[in-house]
């Protein structure tokens, strides 16, 4: 089981020991992607959309198979997915409400894409904004962020992601510190599964999220792997 893995810039990626053996994460990094509009993915997303309807209507959320995945990623890690929803779940019920999602960037949307095909919560961040070592662990007592256009996002016995300079992220809501923007190019992204996600179709999930992210926002994939899983 791999709980590290050291990016191009030599930035390490990190799983505390207190998660392994329940979190595991397909990382990828990509350099030199330019943020644009997201109308470019929005047709992607709507045949996404569509064929969610069309299999999942009228079914609740404890009726979707595949919903069920981040939800025992959630029971894992401290956080009840009834009061805070992973974020691929919101994702999916707005499609099933018959609403579009929000069109924000290329970036953006092309991570929503990926997440929405397979309903697992991706973290996605800017890369030059990070401050050495990125680790996964549970938050420690009063350990919150800003969240994007929300107030503190509290992280006391729940997974976040830790930098050298606090936390930043979390399986619900990315923060305003790391968060995408106009001037981004290089951009972490992590895909979140318990360790009884097959290995092999975590590689895959990420492998879809780099190559939304490179169709859409150009770059370059300069490193991926799996953390947590035997067969990273």
């Amino acid at each position: 089981m791999s709980a590290a893995l050291t990016l191009p810039e030599g930035r390490r990626v990190v799983l505390a020991p207190e998660l392994e053996g329940v979190l595991s994460m397909g990382i990828v990094a990509v350099d030199g992607a330019a943020v644009g509009p997201g109308e470019s993915v929005t047709p992607e997303i709507r045949r996404v959309a569509d064929a969610h309807r069309a299999r999942w209507a009228d079914r609740l959320p404890s009726e979707i198979p595949p919903l069920q995945e981040a939800r025992r990623l959630y029971h894992a890690v401290g956080i009840q997915p009834t009061r805070h929803r992973p974020s691929s779940e919101a994702l999916l019920r707005r499609v099933l409400k018959g609403e579009d999602l929000y069109v924000i960037s290329n970036v953006v949307d092309a991570c929503n894409l990926a997440s929405l095909a397979f309903l697992l919560p991706i973290g996605l961040y800017d890369r030059r904004k990070l401050q050495g070592t990125v680790t996964f662990r549970l938050g420690g007592p009063g350990e919150e962020y800003p969240g994007i256009r929300k107030g503190p996002v509290h992280l006391e016995g729940r997974l976040g992601l830790f930098d050298d300079a606090g936390p930043f992220g979390s399986p619900t809501s990315d923060s305003a510190r790391t968060c995408v923007d106009q001037g981004t190019t290089d951009l972490l992204g992590a895909v979140m599964a318990t360790t009884s996600y097959p290995a092999a179709e975590l590689a895959a999930h990420a492998d879809l999220l780099a190559d939304a992210l490179v169709r859409h926002a150009g770059g370059a994939v300069v490193a991926r792997g799996l953390l947590g899983t035997e067969a990273a």
